[in-house]
């Protein structure tokens, strides 16, 4: 299938140069002279991949960003801004607003290619990764509570989904950020807004159900079921399930009513 780049860059001769190259490595180019029409394209073509330039003159690549952040549909979209200048603080700005990398000018066309490719390689590969995970991965269906653990939040499906099927693992908020394309102080700030809760917190919470399914229903040891949701550490899991249930893992399957 033919991926979608859309360029927001208001200088002409480097916008035709970038659209130039991208039909001739056999995508298609969208262009955008300003931020505001960008927005609108990305709104009705829902690119795979933004590249937007950060000095612009009727809005800036930040608040391009932001929009497109805001909106269910584009907000998952990988986005590489384009700059004359790379200052650290511009840096943590556009990482911490949820941008994917950074090109710098002059930049040269394989340059741009190369981002362009890497980014949409790490797209491909997180999609794979959730369609062909494990049996051992794989979501557990039999938990009954698994389906109301996660809040419905579209901007949130991709983060669910990735610790749905990798929970079981030894995963973190960089992992879980990586893999869907946000940086992790964005995506924390997302987290928080729509949820009230951490990424963290939605791992912990998960592997919770998992374990009380486990606890009810199998004579499995509590160091089984720790290796089994993802702690080594079985004294970790343990102070872990008594901070959110007051009592320890035993305790609780000891429980008449639990």
């Amino acid at each position: 299938m033919v991926k979608t780049i859309l360029v927001i860059e208001d200088e002409a001769q480097t916008r035709d140069i970038f659209l130039r190259c991208l039909k001739f490595e056999k995508f298609e180019g969208i262009g955008a002279e300003n931020g505001s029409t960008g927005i609108r394209l990305a709104e009705r073509h829902r690119p795979d991949l933004v590249v937007c330039d950060i000095m612009m003159p009727d809005m800036d690549g930040y608040e391009v960003l932001s929009s497109l952040r805001k909106n269910d549909a584009t907000a998952s979209i990988p986005f590489i801004f384009l700059t004359a200048k790379v200052t650290m603080s511009d840096l943590r700005q556009g990482m911490t607003s949820g941008a994917d990398d950074y090109l710098t000018k002059p930049c040269t066309v394989e340059n741009f290619l190369d981002a362009i490719a890497s980014r949409l390689s790490r797209q491909a590969d997180f999609k794979r990764g959730l369609q062909a995970a494990p049996a051992s991965e794989a979501p557990l269906h039999n938990v009954t509570t698994s389906d109301s653990i996660f809040p419905s939040c579209p901007r949130l499906s991709a983060v669910f989904e990735f610790i749905e099927a990798h929970y079981q693992q030894s995963i973190h908020l960089t992992d879980v950020a990586q893999a869907v394309g946000y940086s992790p102080a964005y995506l924390t700030n997302l987290s928080q807004s729509h949820t009230g809760r951490t990424v963290k917190a939605w791992i912990i919470e998960r592997r919770m159900a998992q374990a009380r399914h486990l606890l009810a229903s199998t004579a499995e040891s509590i160091k089984q079921i720790a290796d089994s949701i993802g702690y080594a550490d079985a004294g970790y899991f343990t102070r872990q399930f008594r901070k959110l249930h007051g009592v320890t893992p035993q305790a609780w399957r000891s429980q008449p009513n639990r």
